[in-house]
């Protein structure tokens, strides 16, 4: 069972700077307890108490609550009221929704001299007939009854009626007692029909696990593993299915154990998907990033989109990584190797393998400001040197000898090659004199060019060639 604890009181003590001695209201309602304790010795100045919606069966351990003004037990499994009468300051006591069916219970308020409101809507003995009489004339200090004022003509006429409701009273109260004794044996019944039928299930899993695990059935469960496993998860899931379909269509009367066997069927049932979650979780395979091989993958469990850039002329690579604009740089692991690049997202690899070797060491990783994209700048391994392009402009061909100017300084920048100013051979003077004369190309001596002019008679000038 479930029972108040230290912990719980103190997490709900959070209004209190969690100090428990001097609490003096505690709201400890939807907590699924099922047993009351501690409360009289840990919180002895507590004025309110909220335990709604638990599963208490009986009021207990809070007789020594002297200073306790108002009590909250609505929707639980109480049957009797009981252990009230040390909490000498209480004014308001709520019952509702209980399984109160022993009213005559109810001169035991008779010490609470300070009671003023009691609550008993939705318990049996709001059936009994004379059930509102009975309450007047016997708890004499109360003004409200179920919300309604009590009116001193009310109260006489109940007091002079009293014998007679008495009666009837205790006659009402002895039938229920002997159909909730009935109940009990049902319940009691049922309960252990349903644990017989849960042994043998277990035996039954127990004998097929043992079947399964032999020798000669291990082959045939490694060849058909995957197979095997879809199906007893479709199986699972149908028979859990029709068991849910039994349980929540039998007829079942409203007692205090119908209640508790309804909670403890749907922990139970949350208990076992979590454990299912749980042995998915365990047994989810990790992801494959390099082969055994050693062949290294391409992978995007996150799937991120992403681009790689080859910056030729900072001879460098740039990854663009689209994470999450909002995501917080602590859930980013960036890897460099020279051959691929890994990145952890929140836990989950973003693997990317490389045109081309770089410098893990010279690599740099960065969060762009507006996008909050992830950027990695990885410094080619082989270093290339890039001549610097100029723009070339056509070239008329009776200006082989003719200056150029530059576009960016204004200076005039010759295309003849010097030879007194460059170390690479003169490719004019490769070809013999003999054959240089009158023949071939337009020859680039200046004292030549003439000379070619005049023999060329039919000579035109295309400025486009």
């Amino acid at each position: 069972f479930l029972a108040v604890t230290e912990d719980l009181v103190r997490r709900r003590a959070e209004h209190n700077n969690c100090e428990i001695f001097s609490l003096e209201e505690i709201s400890l309602h939807q907590q699924e307890i099922e047993k009351l304790e501690y409360l009289d010795k840990w919180c002895r100045d507590l004025k309110i108490l909220y335990l709604q919606n638990n599963l208490i069966p009986k009021i207990e351990n809070v007789g020594k609550l002297k200073k306790l003004e108002y009590l909250n037990v609505a929707l639980n499994n109480i049957e009797r009221i009981e252990n009230l009468e040390g909490c000498e300051e209480l004014k308001k006591l709520d019952l509702t929704a209980n399984f109160i069916g022993e009213l005559s219970s109810i001169e035991t308020l008779k010490h609470n001299i300070h009671l003023k409101e009691l609550f008993l809507v939705g318990n049996p003995c709001t059936e009994f007939k004379g059930y509102r009489q009975f309450v007047v004339a016997t708890l004499h200090q109360l003004k409200y009854l179920d919300s309604k004022a009590i009116e001193r003509s009310e109260r006489i006429q109940a007091l002079q009626d009293y014998p007679e409701v008495k009666q009837k009273i205790i006659e009402q109260e002895k039938a229920y007692l002997l159909k909730r004794a009935r109940e009990k044996e049902a319940a009691q019944r049922k309960m252990q029909e349903r644990q017989d039928k849960k042994q043998k299930e277990m035996e039954s899993k127990m004998k097929s696990k043992l079947k399964f695990d032999s020798p000669e059935f291990q082959q045939d469960k490694e060849n058909h593993q995957a197979d095997g496993d879809g199906e007893q998860e479709m199986w699972r899931t149908v028979e859990d299915d029709e068991e849910d379909r039994r349980f929540w269509e039998e007829p079942t009367p409203y007692t205090p154990e119908s209640r508790l066997e309804t909670h403890r069927y749907i922990e139970e049932k949350r208990r076992s998907k979590d454990n299912i979650r749980d042995s998915k979780k365990r047994e989810k395979p990790l992801w494959t990033l390099i082969t055994a091989e050693g062949k290294v993958l391409n992978v995007n469990v996150p799937k991120l989109n992403f681009t790689l850039k080859d910056d030729e002329e900072n001879n460098q690579f740039i990854l663009d990584l689209a994470v999450f604009r909002h995501l917080d740089t602590s859930l980013l692991d960036v890897d460099i190797h020279p051959t691929y690049i890994r990145v952890q997202v929140k836990g989950k690899p973003f693997q990317l393998v490389l045109p081309e070797e770089v410098k893990p060491d010279s690599s740099s990783a960065k969060r762009s400001q507006t996008t909050g994209h992830l950027v990695v700048s990885m410094p080619k391994a082989k270093e290339i040197i890039l001549a610097k392009k100029n723009v070339s402009t056509p070239i008329k061909g009776s200006d082989w000898n003719t200056p150029k100017k530059d576009a960016r300084s204004g200076q005039v920048e010759k295309l003849e090659v010097d030879p007194s100013k460059y170390s690479f051979p003169d490719v004019t003077k490769i070809i013999q004199a003999k054959e240089r004369i009158g023949q071939g190309p337009i020859k680039l001596q200046p004292e030549k060019i003439t000379e070619t002019k005049e023999t060329y008679v039919d000579f035109e000038n295309n400025e486009e060639v």
